[in-house]
Parts: structure tokens; sequence; C-alpha cells
């Protein structure tokens, strides 16, 4: 099957169980803006120099498909997605977040107002994710805003991420960055 389908050749896109939307549709922009921030994580991992923090990295990847697939899920179609054994956005995906800024904040990191971007590649690929997290975070806002989210803690959650990426970044232009 070629990756070319031509089903949106008209300006709409498939949503999960073959509802179609405008390529525009509140619903398109809010998991298109995680799928972006998914890409600048990916970046940030590939320059991350621990194998540490490329694994914390890509573990936040990872959870960023399950954020993307119920955003991809029109409200009345969740039922049917958990019933059909995949993943929501809960309360533990974002405890995961906590322990990172938690355990970030522990170090005693060392920042002052706000921050000036590009210290080192590292921290500025964080630094962009984290820019990309706040997009995402509005543009799911704006579907809550739409009564089209059913699930909130996708709105903590982005929230949390946001915390966690600015630290990662502070704590990578720290002189032996983690």
């Amino acid at each position: 099957m070629s990756i070319a389908t031509k089903t949106g050749d008209g300006g709409t896109t498939g949503l999960m169980y073959n509802r179609r939307v405008s390529k525009c549709h509140p619903r398109v922009e809010a998991y298109g803006a995680v799928d972006e921030l998914n890409a600048a994580l990916g970046l940030a991992r590939a320059s991350a120099p621990s194998p540490a923090r490329k694994a914390r990295l890509e573990g936040i990847q990872k959870d960023l498909v399950i954020v993307m697939g119920e955003l991809a899920t029109q409200a009345e179609d969740l039922p049917r997605y958990a019933k059909d054994g995949y993943t929501v956005v809960t309360g533990g995906l974002t405890a995961k977040l906590d322990l990172i800024v938690r355990e970030i904040e522990s170090q005693k990191i060392s920042f002052q107002g706000w921050a000036t971007p590009g210290a080192n590649l590292a921290a500025a690929t964080l630094d962009v994710a984290r820019t990309a997290c706040r997009r995402a975070e509005r543009r799911v806002c704006a579907l809550q805003e739409a009564s089209q989210l059913q699930n909130a803690e996708i709105i903590v959650y982005l929230n949390r991420l946001s915390d966690a990426l600015w630290l990662m970044a502070r704590q990578a232009e720290a002189p032996s960055p983690a």
C-alpha cells in the first residue's frame, strides 16, 4: 500500500474509525501540533549527550503516541477506542513527568528569570521541543473550548511536559549535563 492514498487531496483527512474532517479542523490542529512536538523531541533525542537522556526522551515520545491517538478520535468514538484496547491519557502519564520534574529540581539546577536558548545544541533542541509543547497545549485548549475534548488530563499532561522540558534544557546547560 502506498503512503500516497490521495484521500486527502480534497482537503480532508481521516480520524480513527474512518471519520473524515477538514485538515484545518481543531482536532487535526491539536494532534498535528503534538506530532510536531514528537518530531522536535526526536531531534532533541538525536542530539542528547547521554543514553539516559535519550531513553527518557524516547519514553516521552512513546507517551505522545498515546496522546495523538486519543486526540485523533472523535469524542463519540472514545468508548469504542477504549474497548478496542487503545490506551488513553491518564494521571499516570502525568505522574511520570512529575517524577522527572522533582528529580531535576532536586539537583538544584541554577537558573534565573527567562532562559536564552542556545547555550549548546542539546539545550537548544529541548527549548524548541518546549515551545512546540506549548503550541500543542494551546491547540488542545482550543479543542476543549470548542467542547470537543473529553479528557482534560491531556492539557495537564502537556502543561507538565513543557515544565519538564524547560528543566531538562536548563539541566543540559549545566557544566556536566545528565
